[in-house]
């Protein structure tokens, strides 16, 4: 028994925990879980959780449904949110198949997968989110939804709902800890932002399933709602969630190079053309829902054309202004995903979109510090620029296209991925929505 394990059990036994939830996640990013005794955790932890991946979404068929969680104990931690009852705490599994190989279809093995292979290469890769969310003040089967306040960008309300709010989530954030960086008000009615502590990728990804979590847990502790939804209002900014992202070798940032323009190294110029190149065929992932193009459409800092820029926030991939004496801080920012992503899987096909880049020496184009959204479509064609998808439909034809997205997911996973999305922009295409009503019914 190794010593984190070990610890694992005589917390729980010293902590008088009652229930030990195991989590995991299904293809599309949904949490699951699972209550276990604490006299059955030893053996969760040598032989794993059977249940039925079959009834998984994206998981297994009938024939193929016997799967085993695995809990990972460096992920252990106790629910703050429920200190006034029978003590829990949770951990993240990895899933298995029976005869003990990582399962195809587990999300938090394909991002292990693709930080391996980053690791063969030397490097190591770091993400910060900044996790943008709306607070409703009541649930979705109550009408229309009506955001708590109606402040904007980092305004001090002096009604304090968003305040209490982010106070107390991040406390339970910490509390598990996770840590915070920066809070504060966004610029949509009752939006707010949560930005997290830079961490190897697999550690985020854990942080954001448990980030979302905890905040949809303290709203209704609060009585309000929490929403991750990329744009819930036509005329208000959409929830995005800009992620910065750094390769390491070793103690060094592979990204810093001295003297360099913006201080960065051909390292960095070849992995951010790498996101640039293969942006249009990873956006089924990093925005995977029909909604999230609404949000791209919509302005409001969030990205339609492919390109870069030193510090130009309409940009997709922004090069932050650099402290000429922190080198390890140069980093790159993708802001084209969403808060609603699956992040084990997003950060696998950026991080394999940056590593190609690299492999293959690719150029990084000319960036630009023009407001993107203040020029028209031929300008942007003249400077070199590309659209990303602009739908759904869009998003899955040009991931369908694409060998880099299938060999970072899996066969499983990407033809799984593709039936679903597709699934979905059909159910969407046959809707008659209140627009189309409103403008056609009196008309025609």
């Amino acid at each position: 028994m190794d010593k984190q394990t070990d610890f694992v059990l005589r917390t729980v036994e010293e902590r008088d925990i009652r229930f030990v939830r195991l989590w995991f996640t299904d293809v599309l990013g949904t949490l699951k879980s699972v209550a276990v005794a604490p006299a059955e955790l030893e053996a969760a932890f040598e032989e794993g959780l059977g249940f039925d991946g079959s009834a998984i979404e994206g998981f297994a068929r009938v024939s193929e449904a016997d799967m085993l969680a695995k809990p990972d104990p460096a992920t252990f931690a106790v629910l703050p949110w429920r200190s006034d009852a029978a003590g829990v705490a949770r951990m993240f599994c990895d899933i298995h198949l029976p005869d003990g190989s990582p399962s195809y279809a587990d999300p938090r093995w394909v991002l292990r997968r693709a930080l391996g292979r980053a690791a063969d290469m030397g490097f190591t890769f770091y993400t910060h989110p900044e996790v943008e969310f709306y607070l409703m003040k009541d649930t979705p089967d109550k009408g229309p939804p009506e955001p708590i306040d109606h402040y904007g960008y980092f305004d001090n309300s002096p009604q304090a709902i968003g305040y209490d709010f982010r106070r107390q989530a991040i406390a339970m954030l910490e509390a598990m800890g996770i840590s915070v960086e920066f809070s504060h008000h966004e610029g949509g009615p009752g939006q707010q932002e949560i930005d997290l502590r830079y961490a190897d990728a697999l550690s985020t990804a854990d942080n954001l399933m448990t980030f979302r979590l905890v905040v949809k847990e303290v709203a209704l502790e609060q009585g309000i709602y929490a929403t991750f939804m990329p744009k819930p209002f036509r005329d208000a900014p959409g929830s995005g969630m800009h992620t910065h992202l750094s390769l390491f070798e070793g103690d060094r940032n592979a990204f810093f190079e001295a003297g360099a323009a913006y201080q960065l190294s051909q390292v960095a110029r070849s992995f951010m053309a790498g996101l640039l190149h293969h942006a249009p065929e990873i956006s089924a992932i990093t925005n995977q829902w029909v909604n999230s193009y609404k949000r791209l459409a919509g302005g409001g800092e969030a990205p339609e054309w492919i390109c870069w820029g030193h510090n130009n926030r309409s940009a997709l991939v922004r090069v932050p202004m650099y402290k000429p004496s922190k080198g390890n801080s140069t980093r790159l920012e993708f802001r084209s995903v969403d808060s609603a992503c699956n992040p084990y899987l997003t950060f696998a096909v950026i991080l394999a979109a940056g590593l190609k880049g690299i492999e293959e020496g690719y150029e990084l184009p000319a960036g630009s510090d023009d407001d993107v959204w203040g020029l028209t479509n031929a300008e942007r064609r003249a400077m070199g620029m590309k659209a990303l998808p602009s739908s759904l439909n869009q998003a899955i034809q040009a991931m369908e296209r694409s060998e880099l997205v299938a060999e970072t997911l899996g066969e499983h996973v990407f033809d799984f991925f593709l039936r679903n999305k597709k699934a979905e922009w059909e159910e969407y295409r046959r809707q008659v929505n209140s627009w189309e009503i409103d403008r056609y019914l009196p008309l025609l």
